[in-house]
């Protein structure tokens, strides 16, 4: 007869003590490393704590490796990566940064030493906005390409231009590819519509929260899962950092992610960020031309 020390009682088969502890409360089982837990939450610590697991304990996700877990934590989450920390809203991390590492908070960028922070400080895109929005009675004036190209991004342009705008509009003027990846184009192509946009509705409640069917993150409000649908979590990374310009090949979602890592200076692309400066001016002279 089979008898589980920790609760006290007999079993009638080695095969019944098992299914009592898949089933019970009081054996949380870790099946990788063969451990019992007495509580779930002692479990999820095992599994936070183990350099065998790639665990997000916020999520209660696993992950294949540690640069899924890493890509998730920064993706998902306020996470400083360099620190291992997380935080809470997007402000606490700006104010982290800012006290913390080699970072601008007025662009909300890092740098790897303070010597380079110092260099971008000492630069034109600190002397002043001198960037203007082209967008249909917009006035705004940006400090850089890049912030110009996140506020089309953002929807909040009184043009009404919106990031499958932008796609759209880099996906007809970069003819060579220079920027853009034509195998994740493809409905940006030719006869293409744009990005498919998919809401989520009532049914997306799984008892619990609002679920999404593709990562399968939770969220308080049917609103906060629709405004993560509508993102840029799910897009194909359609931007990368040209090789051809000594560049590090790093793949992007939106242009502005490009922008900001072409401008952060943090790889060999410094001496093609005054032609990508020039790409993006013909960008907002095409906007125009085609009245956005």
């Amino acid at each position: 007869m089979a008898y589980c020390d920790r609760c006290g009682r007999h079993f009638g088969s080695e095969h019944a003590l098992e299914q009592h502890r898949e089933n019970s409360s009081a054996h949380n089982v870790c099946d990788d490393c063969d451990k019992d837990f007495r509580t779930y939450d002692a479990l999820k610590q095992h599994w936070s704590n183990t350099r065998r697991h790639h665990y997000c304990r916020s999520c209660d996700e696993h992950f294949d490796d540690e640069e899924d877990l890493e890509k998730h934590f920064e993706d998902a989450h306020f996470y400083c990566s360099p620190c291992g920390v997380f935080f809470h809203s997007a402000y606490l991390l700006h104010e982290h940064n800012r006290q913390s590492h080699h970072y601008c908070p007025d662009c909300r960028r890092h740098f790897q030493s303070d010597s380079n922070l110092q260099h971008h400080r000492r630069s034109t895109l600190h002397a002043g906005a001198s960037v203007p929005c082209p967008g249909n009675k917009c006035r705004k004036m940006f400090v850089s390409g890049a912030a110009l190209v996140l506020h089309l991004e953002s929807g909040t342009c009184p043009s009404r231009v919106t990031r499958d705008a932008v796609n759209r509009v880099a996906a007809k003027y970069d003819t060579q590819h220079v920027i853009t990846n034509p195998a994740r184009m493809i409905a940006y192509g030719e006869g293409g519509t744009g990005s498919v946009v998919t809401w989520a509705t009532e049914r997306a409640w799984n008892g619990w929260k609002y679920e999404c069917f593709l990562c399968h993150r939770e969220f308080h409000t049917l609103a906060a899962l629709n405004q993560h649908l509508a993102s840029p979590a799910h897009e194909d990374k359609m931007y990368r950092c040209p090789r051809g310009y000594s560049g590090c090949g790093a793949e992007f979602k939106t242009l502005s992610a490009l922008c900001q890592h072409v401008e952060s200076e943090q790889c060999n692309i410094r001496r093609f960020n005054r032609k990508m400066q020039d790409y993006l001016g013909d960008l907002t002279s095409n906007m125009k031309r085609l009245g956005i």
